[in-house]
């Protein structure tokens, strides 16, 4: 077994979320175009004698972290276990995103803990198994564990190559609200198989659209704000929000024209968590 891990849980964005409806199980059906900033948080795991997951936390973000079973990372730790003969950990996470804020946060971590447990015993886990424990983990972590530009479907699970990206740079912006996931799927109302809105076309980006962005704004009204003052900002356009709120971002045509965007932001909302970064 390798000593120590470092991995990195990037930025997931959604460029593209649509809504297809509502299940019978209550589960949503989406369609999504997903991409993955050069921004996030940071895992350095060491294997310990003490059995189990250990965590630690640091960052602008590290009070929101719960250091207990109920974190994520534990849960991952866990349920590899019952596949793989894992030491116990002891990890740090640098807590660099905002939580709640429809960017992968616990996902993107849970994902970047997975990968690092397996680096760490040395031994391989078959596919279908780990998508299986990604699943039980939560909808956006098989995307997170790939960690390349996807198309996602079904509640997550189903996931391809995204043709193409519309634009090499992003700027991210969140007010320091929390948008949880389920708060704003309860907004949006719909029915036990109820259908709702129509799929995505992965080739033409200028029809892409996030179908909870309505029920977002309902559950957290200053979402609309930070919309608004992307949308306004120069050289951005694209300007949507990301998964459920409330990170919203718009698009670039280049990492120093994001940048000069992301300053001018943050000159006007210097309480906002705001980041230029390349996309990927």
């Amino acid at each position: 077994m390798n000593g120590t891990i470092v991995e990195t849980a990037k930025a997931k964005v959604n460029l593209a979320l649509h809504v297809l409806g509502r299940r019978d199980d209550g589960y949503h059906d989406i369609d999504s175009a997903v991409a993955f900033a050069d921004v996030g948080d940071v895992l350095t795991v060491r294997a310990v004698a003490k059995s189990g997951a250990a965590i630690s936390a640091s960052g602008p973000f590290a009070a929101a972290v719960p250091l207990n079973s109920d974190n994520l990372i534990c849960r991952a730790h866990a349920l590899l276990s019952e596949y793989l003969p894992l030491p116990g950990v002891a990890v740090h996470l640098e807590k660099n995103l905002p939580v709640a804020a429809g960017i992968g946060g616990g996902s993107a971590d849970a994902a970047a803990a997975l990968r690092a447990f397996i680096r760490l015993a040395a031994s391989p886990v078959e596919q279908g198994v780990l998508i299986d424990i990604a699943l039980k983990l939560g909808a956006d972590v098989p995307v997170c564990l790939r960690q390349q530009a996807s198309r996602m479907g079904g509640i997550g699970e189903a996931l391809s190559a995204l043709p193409r990206l519309p634009a090499p740079a992003i700027v991210l912006a969140n007010p320091g609200v929390p948008c949880e996931t389920a708060a704003v799927f309860a907004a949006m109302g719909l029915a036990r198989g109820q259908s709702f809105r129509s799929g995505m076309d992965a080739d033409d980006p200028a029809t892409w659209r996030n179908d909870m962005t309505d029920a977002a704004i309902a559950v957290q009204p200053v979402i609309a704000g930070v919309l608004q003052m992307l949308g306004q900002t120069t050289g951005l356009y694209a300007v949507r929000m990301s998964g459920s709120g409330a990170t919203c971002f718009g698009l670039a045509e280049s990492l120093a024209v994001a940048q000069r965007a992301a300053a001018h932001i943050k000159a006007k909302r210097p309480n906002w968590w705001v980041a230029a970064s390349g996309l990927s």
